[in-house]
């Protein structure tokens, strides 16, 4: 019989991570910007201090919009981290910072680099 997993079973950050990644996903679909459709909160590090805590996302908008994203995190940085103190329950608000996850846009370009070494090789004879 498989034992019940509970809180205790994994770290403090790792709980303040998720956490803190559902708080801030929460309260960016309650904010009306449009520059932030279509962004998606992939995950947040809290220091162990809780000092500070980054939310990285990403985004299908294109590297042409990556400015005006940064932007409107600058912007809603606040009610965001207001948000995450209030919700959070914990003796210390991190201050929250927003960073673009560049994972999977990497992970993209190596794909499209290994799968054109391989077009370029060809079928041997």
């Amino acid at each position: 019989m498989k034992k019940r997993t509970t809180a205790r079973d994994y770290p403090r950050t790792a709980r303040l991570n998720t956490l803190v990644r559902g708080i801030v996903a929460d309260e960016l679909e309650k904010i009306d910007d449009e520059r932030l459709d279509l962004v998606t909160i992939t995950s947040v590090v809290v220091d162990g201090d809780l000092g500070h805590a980054v939310a990285y996302y990403d985004h299908s908008r294109g590297d042409e919009a990556a400015e005006e994203i940064a932007e409107a995190f600058d912007e809603v940085r606040i009610r965001v981290q207001n948000a995450v103190g209030r919700q959070a329950k914990v003796k210390r608000t991190p201050e929250l910072r927003f960073a673009p996850d560049n994972v999977l846009r990497d992970a993209r370009r190596i794909e499209d680099v290994l799968r054109g070494l391989n077009q370029s090789d060809g079928p041997e004879a």
